[in-house]
């Protein structure tokens, strides 16, 4: 079940190593192509009453956006392509959708996650560690790689074997080229959008949006930051001129919707300003014995508390991963 191909690996883990098109490529790709891939990425999403499931709480929305950050940890570590990330949870939003989990959170989400990951890494990756390594970046349950094995051939058969899914990186130089048609910024833009598209994949709230909505917004939401382009990127305008099939109303809500996340983002990851405590020297002096130093302090539960490690406990060999009975309601 493991793969380990032998191709050159020189440029696996480099930044070069994406899945956009060239300026030939975009050049040469008719419209229709990417009228096509339109048309088809409904196939590769979950259906239209899957984000209702969180909001009426019968999906574990905060069970979802764990198991998506420790993908994208995971996916830092080993330096994977964003694509992998994103093919990983779009595989397990698909798996939520068609089949429920016997809990909404804990191991089998877990188990889920790490065979998602594990199956976007075969299909993008050149080099993919063993499945026990993939339990990495802080995991709570240990697997051994029979299970976890059981559960992909699990995930392959609710998904019915089709994991080329269209992302959003289908879309992204394609677009790039309506906005800047000397691809002048293109790699401003590559870099850009992936990471709106990453920083914003754990948000419940773009499960509403398809794909080529969410490239379409993120590349708009890049061409405002250039004021050389910012003209020419206006959402109410341009984007359903670029291909057909597009839905001008879907971009310009997802496009508010990234701007509103990108300036929650700033406050949140904002430095806090600590009060400074202004302590008398003469009171702390009159307190101390010559041999103690000031503001040195020690608790020992919290020291124990903090020092104890983390438990992680071995799980392996549930029948529900590979029963066919079970229900998918």
């Amino acid at each position: 079940m493991d793969l380990l191909c032998g191709e050159d690996s020189s440029d696996v883990f480099s930044d070069e190593s994406t899945a956009y098109l060239s300026s030939e490529e975009a050049d040469s790709w008719p419209e229709e192509s990417i009228a096509s891939c339109i048309e088809d990425e409904r196939h590769f999403v979950p259906g239209l009453d899957y984000l209702s499931r969180f909001h009426s709480q019968s999906l574990d929305a905060s069970a979802r956006e764990d198991s998506v950050s420790w993908i994208l940890k995971v996916q830092a570590y080993y330096k994977f392509q964003p694509l992998t990330a994103y093919l990983a949870v779009n595989y397990m939003d698909r798996f939520l959708y068609a089949r429920r989990l016997p809990e909404t959170s804990g191991w089998p989400m877990q188990l889920l996650a790490v065979a998602c990951l594990s199956l976007a890494a075969k299909m993008e990756e050149v080099l993919v560690p063993c499945l026990f390594d993939f339990q990495a970046e802080g995991v709570k349950y240990i697997f051994e790689a029979k299970t976890i094995q059981r559960m992909e051939l699990l995930v392959l058969s609710v998904l019915d074997w089709r994991l080329r899914s269209v992302t959003p990186f289908s879309f992204l130089s394609f677009f790039a080229y309506k906005i800047d048609p000397l691809g002048t910024f293109l790699r401003f833009f590559l870099s850009h959008a992936t990471k709106i598209i990453l920083s914003n994949i754990k948000e419940a709230s773009f499960l509403e949006y398809r794909p080529s909505s969410i490239a379409a917004a993120a590349i708009l939401c890049v061409a405002n930051e250039l004021p050389s382009l910012s003209s020419a990127a206006n959402p109410h305008e341009s984007p359903e001129t670029w291909c057909d099939g597009l839905s001008k109303e879907k971009i310009v809500r997802c496009y508010r919707l990234m701007k509103a996340m990108a300036i929650e983002n700033n406050r949140r990851n904002s430095p806090k300003v600590i009060a400074k405590l202004r302590v008398s020297v003469r009171a702390v002096s009159t307190l101390m014995w010559p041999s103690e130093e000031p503001c040195s302090f020690s608790s020992s539960s919290s020291s124990s508390s903090l020092s104890s490690p983390c438990k992680r406990r071995k799980l392996s060999d549930y029948s529900w991963v590979g029963d066919d009975n079970s229900s998918s309601e």
